[in-house]
């Protein structure tokens, strides 16, 4: 049975894809009975259409999907193997997913840089949204493994999630986005620049 987070996100994958090609007079009425199915209805349509089968392409995987650009999303950071965005239905404020870029079903493949984005986005959001605590934890949809970056305030219960407005999830991308200035400190850290030792001026020695 599929859970109400997997059946939200496979509507919304239904009408992207309807909205493509679909007849406009018949558009609306589409829309409608994907949006009025539930989570056995839509199982159903699924395997009657034979699409329950494991996502092995972008367009069958929503986080595939968001990174090869097909869907849009709040990207805040990424590495050569992931991509941070934010949770569109979080359980905190700055809720963020570290997506593998390759469609990874367990986590026992998932690259060190995955892990290493995820530590890198945690220690942002400390900084940024001054959270008590953040948690890290993985979670599969589509069988794509992903990651959970949760900061924790205080009042949050884990299972509990809301909608986030877009202009919530715009601002909050404005504050943790990593910047140019941000990246270069960073490289300039690891490669252990100094900054030039300032001269003292001594006159000369008169013999």
């Amino acid at each position: 049975m599929l859970t109400s987070e997997q059946t939200e996100q496979i509507k919304k994958q239904l009408i992207k894809h309807i909205e493509k090609d679909f007849p406009e007079d018949k558009l609306d009425f589409a829309k409608k009975q994907i949006e009025d199915m539930n989570s056995k209805q839509l199982e159903e349509f699924l395997k009657r259409n034979k699409l329950m089968q494991a996502p092995r392409k972008s367009q069958e995987c929503v986080f595939c999907s968001i990174v090869s650009g097909e869907i849009n999303s709040y990207k805040i950071d990424e590495n050569k193997k992931a991509l941070a965005v934010l949770e569109i239905n979080p359980v905190s404020k700055g809720h963020t997913i570290i997506i593998p870029k390759e469609h990874l079903p367990s986590s026992e493949k998932l690259p060190q840089f995955v892990f290493s984005l995820a530590k890198n986005v945690a220690g942002r959001l400390k900084t940024k949204l001054k959270p008590k605590s953040t948690e890290i934890s993985f979670s599969n949809l589509f069988g794509h493994e992903i990651l959970n970056v949760i900061p924790l305030y205080g009042n949050e219960k884990i299972t509990e999630k809301h909608s986030a407005k877009p202009e919530e999830l715009a601002e909050l991308q404005k504050i943790l986005i990593k910047t140019k200035k941000e990246t270069r400190k960073i490289k300039n850290i690891k490669s252990g620049s100094k900054k030039p030792e300032k001269k003292i001026w001594l006159p000369k020695r008169i013999p």
